[in-house]
């Protein structure tokens, strides 16, 4: 780097701890079409890593714009530290912004780039220099600061978006899908080292993907979105193994969804009856659940919990391999039983053990790894069921 334009060298500065983000019954519609986003309500806690998670279509992404004031709420609020700066124009909010595509200048320079929030904020020329060079110093591209983006690889170019967003000390940091664009390998580093960088500024973090595995590595709570609501929030734990619905259940990792009917309780278990099996009956965690005898309800049982066993035991269930296949770390099979396709999914392989299509089976699980979920298969929770 050309001394000329080099900064003088300054000590690390300490950024906050990011503020306390809380989101009050928000609703987006365009003109009289319907919601896009329905009474969404979080509060993202000081140095919290929250992420929005759903598919394409959810609400997650209308509802970070609403935070960074970039889309205007129908209704609600959003309070920072107790201030309501829904109204307010983006400018005039003190959050840090990383979109899908980065949206660096691409005539300026890193150094530039990193300086353009302060400029805007007036900081004297100075100070912000100073300032921009010791947040690339912390994002390790000091080396950098005169290069174009051009001249960077997607990883670099993605650091140089957060050092800009950091670097005006933000309120929060919001993270439009971020690392949707890279490849599995350095978006898998990236992953790391936007976590390292929240550990170290403290930062709270809003942030939306798509991405499952992305939003249980990089997440202190999930909130799982569909249909323009909040479905559930928890943390990764939580939400993959205590799901509140069919739809959670299933796209947040995969899951057997197998319908029967509660009869009761015993011995404080709840018995399920499934269909279409003679024996067809198991007991699962009662979970505390208003339920009453004869009701429909859903069963949820993850793939690597399921028992596939080549010989009869108790609890069990008659099945068939209808499918095989060798993954590396793990093998799946598909098992016709209860009626229908059951997914398994077993680590211990070997050439010899393999089970091949049409061999008979019986499929077993824990009491605790398999959950009652109520409802039909696209039910979304009620505001009272939804974890805040």
């Amino acid at each position: 780097m050309n001394s000329a334009v080099q900064p003088e060298k300054v000590s690390a500065s300490s950024h906050q701890a990011g503020r306390e983000v809380e989101v009050r019954g928000l609703w987006k519609s365009y003109g009289h079409g319907a919601y896009v986003v329905r009474d969404v309500s979080f509060a993202l806690q000081r140095g919290e890593f929250l992420t929005l998670l759903g598919p394409s279509g959810s609400g997650k992404t209308t509802s970070l714009m609403m935070v960074a004031g970039f889309e205007k709420p129908t209704r609600g609020e959003i309070l920072v530290d107790g201030r309501d700066v829904a109204r307010r124009p983006p400018e005039q909010r003190n959050f840090g912004v990383v979109f899908q595509g980065y949206a660096l200048f691409p005539h300026k320079s890193v150094l530039e780039n990193v300086e353009f929030g302060l400029r805007m904020k007036g900081v004297p020329p100075a100070a912000r220099r100073r300032q921009a060079f010791d947040m690339l110093e912390k994002v390790g591209l000091a080396n950098f600061a005169m290069r174009k983006p051009r001249e960077l690889s997607g990883g670099q170019q993605q650091r140089v978006a957060l050092a800009r967003a950091l670097v005006f000390e933000p309120d929060a940091l919001l993270l439009d899908e971020p690392l949707s664009a890279l490849d599995r390998k350095l978006r898998e580093s990236l992953q790391n080292e936007i976590k390292e960088l929240q550990k170290r500024f403290g930062i709270s973090i809003l942030f939306v993907t798509h991405d499952q595995d992305e939003a249980m590595m990089m997440s202190d709570r999930i909130a799982v979105m569909a249909e323009g609501r909040i479905v559930q929030i928890g943390s990764p734990s939580d939400v993959y193994l205590h799901p509140a619905t069919p739809f959670v259940a299933g796209f947040l990792g995969e899951t057997n969804l197998v319908p029967g009917t509660y009869r009761g309780t015993d011995e404080g278990y709840a018995v399920v009856d499934f269909k279409d099996t003679a024996r067809g009956r198991a007991r699962l965690p009662a979970d505390g659940r208003n339920l009453t005898a004869g009701e429909a309800v859903v069963v949820s049982v993850r793939p690597e919990r399921v028992r596939l066993l080549t010989h009869q035991a108790e609890p069990n269930f008659p099945g068939v391999v209808a499918d095989c296949t060798f993954l590396g770390r793990h093998t799946r099979y598909s098992i016709q039983a209860l009626g229908q396709a059951l997914t398994v999914s077993v680590t211990e392989w070997s050439q010899t053990s393999a089970l091949c299509n049409g061999a008979p089976v019986w499929l077993g699980w824990n009491v605790e790894d398999a959950q009652i979920l109520s409802g039909p298969e696209g039910a979304l929770a009620t505001p009272e069921e939804i974890i805040r």
